[in-house]
């Protein structure tokens, strides 16, 4: 079950980039949105595999800041790469998307992006 402060900030985050994006986003429209700004090449149409790449690079950022992944650079086109530090351990499907949400939180708190203190 999440905490009810983590509860609020979740509910924060997809409420103001909700409306910066003008559109309701989830927690798959989330990853997709760190993966373009990790990626670091602005917004563009990226192909399905681009955008499977895109989540997977999300996830590891996130994760970095747990000690699972470690970022190791960038390929010739520009794609950032990590190396597993530690295996996840065996987790709940709600576990799982537990653990993303909090990270996603840290990561908006730790990048800045917005206040997450209020809902304007």
């Amino acid at each position: 079950m999440m905490n009810l402060e983590l509860e609020k900030q979740w509910q924060l985050v997809c409420k103001k980039l909700s409306l910066q994006f003008d559109q309701d986003l989830d927690l798959q429209g989330i990853l997709f949105l760190i993966g373009v700004q990790e990626l670091g090449k602005g917004f563009k149409i990226f192909a399905k595999d681009e955008k499977l790449a895109l989540m997977h690079i999300a996830i590891c950022t996130l994760l970095t800041s747990f000690g699972y992944y470690e970022f190791a650079g960038r390929d010739e086109q520009g794609w950032p790469h990590w190396n597993l530090n530690e295996k996840l351990p065996p987790l709940k499907p709600m576990q799982q998307e537990l653990l993303v949400k909090e990270a996603i939180v840290e990561y908006f708190k730790n990048e800045s992006v917005f206040n997450l203190k209020s809902a304007t």
